[in-house]
């Protein structure tokens, strides 16, 4: 997981159209709330999460991936000299082909690209940077292209009826509530050897760790029977899980690179909400000021949350040249990828 000579060549994401506030969400769960007197506003004020967005009804995984790629090729990613594409996102088209043909296809790429999908809930994208990187720190590959496509309409909509449908109570709705914090987005990512880059203050991908305890892989569990999606997560036992995991991770990550709390100059999480973003950074003692966040108007997008927040953070210019970057990644299961970024 340490390289020397792999570097983001670009960065693009897409937006989806449609802007869905937390209080939008309350409001079609109004026979609940009357049911169990909630309060109206507890969801923004749980969370921290103001709105997220959707994609229209029926676009796909692969529809997002490739709008997000589509967006990576204008910006001059050259499509012949791309070897590798994988689809790293929670969400795909179906269980086979692999979401990556269809992306392959609608972004137009050459026979000679390699596909594949990969999939670790919110960690996908990171892992699929991580192999794509050795790929090309070993000569195999001079360039892969990362995207993620996601969208939580079906989930967030299922929810909404589960939740207003079954007897549930104040106990018995909490498994249920971490799915309104889902939202939507895609993003692409171009991964090369540094000896094509002709920006030479693009960012460099350094050395990494991983820690993993899937003692708690029941913790959040999602499936679905035909287009019945449904997901419950234990959100008290996984914050203080991924906590945990999180921290060992960061001792494993400073004993690894000589870091310190103080060290990077901009971090960059999963994006859950703003007590997980809280609690993460207390309990290694992260400075709040360096955090970068984007859940507030693009809640929790799986897998495509920590790098849109990145591109955001660049594209905002407060990922400076020369500034060291942690990228930490959770993912339920669970599992917590640290890297170092240099701008």
């Amino acid at each position: 997981m340490d390289f020397s000579n792999v570097a983001i060549e670009a960065m693009a994401y897409a937006l989806p159209p449609d802007v869905v506030t937390s209080d939008a969400i309350e409001d079609r769960l109004s026979p609940l709330y009357e049911r169990l007197n909630l309060p109206q506003g507890r969801l923004e004020l749980m969370t921290g999460i103001r709105e997220r967005r959707f994609w229209p009804d029926g676009f796909s995984a692969s529809q997002a991936s490739a709008e997000a790629g589509n967006a990576l090729l204008a910006k001059g990613v050259p499509e012949k000299e791309i070897d590798l594409l994988i689809h790293s996102a929670v969400c795909r088209d179906r269980l086979e082909p692999a979401t990556a043909s269809y992306v392959h296809r609608l972004m137009g790429l050459g026979s000679n690209v390699q596909i594949l999908d990969v999939s670790n809930a919110c960690l996908g994208f990171l892992n699929a940077m991580i192999l794509a990187g050795g790929l090309i720190e070993s000569g195999q590959i001079k360039r892969a292209v990362i995207v993620a496509g996601e969208n939580g309409r079906p989930l967030v909509d299922r929810t909404i009826e589960i939740l207003n449908e079954r007897e549930l109570d104040r106990q018995t709705i909490k498994p249920f509530f971490a799915n309104l914090t889902i939202g939507a987005g895609a993003v692409a990512w171009s991964i090369v050897h540094r000896d094509l880059l002709d920006d030479k203050d693009a960012p460099l991908i350094g050395r990494g760790v991983v820690e993993t305890d899937t003692s708690h892989n029941d913790l959040c569990e999602g499936d679905s029977s035909g287009d019945a999606l449904e997901m419950q997560t234990d959100s008290e036992e996984l914050l203080h899980a991924g906590i945990a995991v999180a921290t060992r991770a960061w001792d494993k990550f400073s004993l690894h690179t000589g870091w310190t709390p103080e060290t990077p100059e901009l971090i960059i999480t999963h994006q859950v909400g703003r007590a997980h973003t809280k609690a993460v950074f207390e309990s290694i003692g992260l400075n709040p000021e360096k955090n970068y966040s984007s859940f507030d108007t693009l809640g929790n997008c799986g897998s495509v949350s920590l790098p849109i927040t990145y591109s955001l953070a660049c594209e905002s210019g407060k990922a400076m040249s020369g500034h060291p970057t942690a990228f930490l990644g959770i993912g339920s299961g669970l599992s917590c990828i640290i890297h170092s970024v240099t701008n």
